[in-house]
């Protein structure tokens, strides 16, 4: 997502201001929860409002051609598949809403709320979008441009519109950033705290309330991969560890008991299944990254665990024998 704002802003530059960009987040939500969430009302109240004008701008352009709307009979399932597993990259983030728990009011409340509603607001958004682009450029020309909604205000004529078009998808490429790295620092704090992680990263401010090791270090990470990686690779190996992701999630409410609030079998069995066929439906170089990463991921954990279970096993021995001294 770093690098998506940097391609906006500055393509010629563009991992030099992804890194900015990061740096620049990680600030903004080490000074508190309360500063990014001010800065996420501002950016998304800018994102709807050009979204806004990109769907009215078409449709009231003439442009706009319902015929187009007809994807025909080229396409196949297997791209489809493809292209809702890289799609699903777009939708990532609204979940994590769970994991600012601690930092809400009344989340017991707040956050079976603001997950549902989140989801079908950006679902509306993109609907509504997608349908406009399609009238106005047809699948086929949709498909070949590198800009779509600059190319469909230029083809409707709206010339004025496109800088506003630009600056709005950084500025949303901007808030779809801040919100992974704002959630991806609490989850790090909560494995953390669960010793799945070194416990120093836990640490939470005295001041702005917040675990800023676990900031910091998300902070520097991202912008390590903003520096080297390529976008087109990226958003394909996002996409994989998203749906991983999710996948686990599904398959982890499966083991729920009835008094835990597990949900019907059917719900978290049918999101496992569709998580695992669009991860495995992406491009073959995207999925081999990402199960590289979670193999290397996997085998540190193992490691640690057994290490772990023989410290404990060692420490329990020792224990036994100083209760237990020899006769002399």
């Amino acid at each position: 997502m770093a690098l998506t704002v940097g391609f906006y802003v500055w393509p010629a530059q563009a991992h030099a201001v992804a890194v900015a960009v990061v740096v620049a987040l990680t600030a903004v939500n080490y000074a508190g929860i309360q500063k990014s969430a001010w800065l996420t009302r501002s950016i998304v109240a800018v994102v709807l409002v050009v979204l806004t004008a990109v769907v009215v701008a078409a449709y009231g352009s003439g442009a706009a051609d319902p015929a187009r709307l007809d994807i025909g009979v080229d396409a196949h399932v297997w791209g489809m598949l493809q292209a809702a597993g890289l799609l699903f990259f777009a939708f990532a983030g609204y979940a994590r809403i769970a994991t600012l728990g601690e930092e809400v009011r009344d989340p017991a409340r707040t956050i079976p709320r603001a997950i549902p509603l989140a989801l079908g607001i950006t679902l509306a958004v993109y609907a509504l979008v997608a349908v406009a682009v399609i009238a106005v450029l047809g699948p086929q020309r949709l498909a070949r441009a590198a800009a779509p909604l600059s190319e469909a205000m230029r083809v409707a004529g709206v010339n004025w519109l496109i800088p506003v078009v630009q600056i709005g998808a950084a500025v949303a490429a901007l808030g779809s950033l801040l919100a992974l790295i704002l959630g991806v620092s609490r989850t790090t704090l909560a494995m953390a705290r669960d010793r799945h992680l070194p416990r120093w990263l836990a640490a939470v401010h005295p001041r702005f309330k917040v675990p800023f090791r676990a900031e910091l270090v998300v902070g520097a990470v991202v912008a390590a991969l903003a520096a080297t990686a390529d976008i087109r690779g990226a958003i394909g190996f996002s996409s994989f560890g998203v749906l991983v992701y999710y996948a686990i999630a599904n398959a982890s409410a499966l083991t729920l008991g009835l008094d835990e609030g597990r949900p019907r079998r059917l719900i978290p069995l049918v999101g496992l299944i569709g998580c695992v066929v669009l991860a495995f439906a992406l491009p073959l170089s995207s999925v081999a990254a990402g199960a590289a990463v979670l193999g290397v991921g996997v085998a540190a954990y193992g490691v640690r665990r057994i290490i772990t279970r023989r410290a404990r096993q060692t420490d329990s021995g020792d224990t036994q024998r100083s209760g237990h001294p020899s006769a002399t």
